[in-house]
């Protein structure tokens, strides 16, 4: 997955988990990650689901990296 901005990583989480019912829900050790939604830098769209069983994957972002903030 492509590197995503944090601002935009977690308003798409935040949103993604409040229209899931999910929004208060404490995940544990273990627990599986809820299907999220986000766009990469490279402008598609990458959803958790598309790799879930198929491979291990890492969310990576870096606050301000390729702004002017």
């Amino acid at each position: 997955m492509t590197c995503v901005s944090l601002r935009a990583a977690s308003s798409a989480l935040l949103a993604t988990l409040a229209l899931a019912g999910l929004a208060h829900a404490e995940l544990k050790v273990g627990d599986k990650a809820p299907d999220f939604q986000l766009v990469g830098s490279d402008g598609k769209t990458y959803s958790l689901s598309d790799y879930r069983g198929k491979q291990p994957v890492v969310l990576a972002w870096f606050p301000k990296a390729f702004t002017g903030g």
